[in-house]
């Protein structure tokens, strides 16, 4: 057999209505001929290739993510990429720990109830008890975890790998790694180089994987954002709002922006009073740092500061609604590229809700805050009380800037990151599904 009998297998017999492959003899030969020249998962990538060809059944798509157990911008990003293709593709959720349906709906207001949920424990994490399953963990002399995720992979059409984890091989014949920043240079276990396609989420993203990673991303789709309320005019509060997660390692600078709050109430009493700084978030269980913003507010009842932990979908966008002035410093004293906000989700979020960003001026931040004309980016705790103060006192200001904040964000709107995931899967299942392009 030559080595286009496979793609002639199919260009004789695209026409035909088939029950079932084994009406095909034709096709054990090419199958028996891949089998030998490129291996077992080629000739069963063909085979689940031909199915889809000839209209047995839907194709099916995986999408996998070591952190969809708790509530992460980057996860609402792989999410609402399935929900955008749920009626193309048969659906499959991979997941290392237990999570719901429910819970992708308390958390982002998503309805995946056509996907399946598949939660693959990985034995090196279950054994030391970790929520957090992190990467950076495993080293050349460890046996890869990830590995059991490489096995999955290979029973669907498409893999996407939504968690930037470049230690799982995509053994499927069509993949795709989205990458919301490249944290750790080629070492044991690279596989990011292997996928057939790699999207990133910003030009900040894009810079550092052709840094890091020596390659050039295949698509740049911006994270889908879609809390602006359909209703308008609600009455906004003396509230400063930040929404980031609270990570252990202290790199949304929740802390940082506690302090500078208490130094309003302290140098400047006459302008902040009636202001309340409320911080929102999802976080791990023992938490030590969260632990210790807890203590630092519980010391100091009197700053008018709040924090609001894992809370739902719709108390989340009441709080974009009704605050004034979103602050957001990670990226602040950084010693890492990776610390800095690779895009910055929560920061549209609340320009959506026409609040005035005042951000740590690095990153994607830079990509979606124009100083002086919807927000303002900051490199100091001194320039955050500068600014800060400075709509404290110019109330006209405030809503000049507001509503051009606001317009500014309906650029990342969740329909058109949803037109733009159809758009390159439909080309990915053109490739998948056209004789004339099949590859051995």
């Amino acid at each position: 057999m030559t080595a286009h009998a496979p793609k002639n297998v199919f260009l004789s017999m695209k026409n035909r209505k088939l029950d079932s492959l084994t009406a095909l003899p034709e096709l054990s030969e090419a199958v028996e001929d891949i089998s030998i020249s490129q291996g077992i998962q080629a000739a069963y990538n063909y085979l689940l290739r031909a199915e889809v060809i000839f209209n047995l059944r839907k194709p099916s798509l995986a999408v996998y993510d070591h952190a969809f157990h708790f509530i992460g911008g980057a996860q609402k990003y792989g999410l609402t990429l399935i929900s955008a293709l749920q009626d193309q593709f048969d659906i499959t959720i991979i997941a290392n720990q237990e999570v719901r349906h429910e819970d992708f709906s308390d958390w982002y207001d998503l309805d995946l109830s056509k996907c399946k949920i598949k939660v693959i424990k990985l034995p090196f994490f279950e054994e030391r008890k970790a929520f957090h399953l992190d990467p950076a963990f495993i080293t050349h002399d460890v046996k890869n975890p990830f590995h059991l995720i490489s096995q999955e992979s290979g029973h669907y059409d498409v893999f996407v790998n939504n968690s930037m984890n470049e230690m799982v091989y995509p053994l499927s014949h069509i993949s795709v790694l989205i990458c919301h920043f490249p944290e750790r240079r080629p070492q044991s276990y690279f596989y990011a180089d292997q996928y057939t396609y790699v999207i990133c989420n910003s030009r900040y993203t894009a810079e550092w994987i052709e840094k890091k990673w020596k390659f050039t991303p295949h698509q740049h789709l911006y994270p889908p954002v879609d809390m602006e309320s359909a209703e308008t005019g609600f009455p906004k509060k003396k509230n400063i709002l930040s929404v980031a997660r609270f990570e252990p390692e202290g790199t949304k600078r929740q802390r940082e922006m506690i302090e500078t709050f208490m130094k309003l109430n302290r140098e400047w009493p006459e302008i902040v009073t009636g202001w309340t700084f409320i911080l929102a978030g999802g976080s791990n269980p023992n938490n030590p740092y969260l632990s210790k913003l807890e203590e630092t507010i519980a010391e100091n009842p009197d700053q008018n500061i709040e924090l609001k932990i894992n809370v739902p979908i719709t108390e989340l966008k009441s709080l974009y609604q009704e605050s004034t002035i979103f602050w957001h410093l990670c990226g602040l004293t950084h010693e890492d590229p990776g610390e800095i906000e690779h895009f910055g989700m929560t920061t549209v979020e609340a320009m959506q809700n026409k609040m005035v960003p005042i951000v740590y001026d690095g990153g994607g931040l830079r990509e979606i805050v124009d100083h002086g004309l919807n927000g303002f980016r900051v490199q100091s705790k001194a320039e955050l009380l500068e600014w800060t103060i400075t709509l404290f006192r110019d109330q006209t200001l405030v809503q000049k800037l507001s509503q051009s904040a606001q317009e500014k964000a309906r650029t990342y709107a969740r329909k058109k990151f949803e037109g733009r995931v159809k758009v390159f899967f439909d080309e990915i299942l053109k490739r998948m599904t056209s004789p004339d392009v099949f590859k051995t």
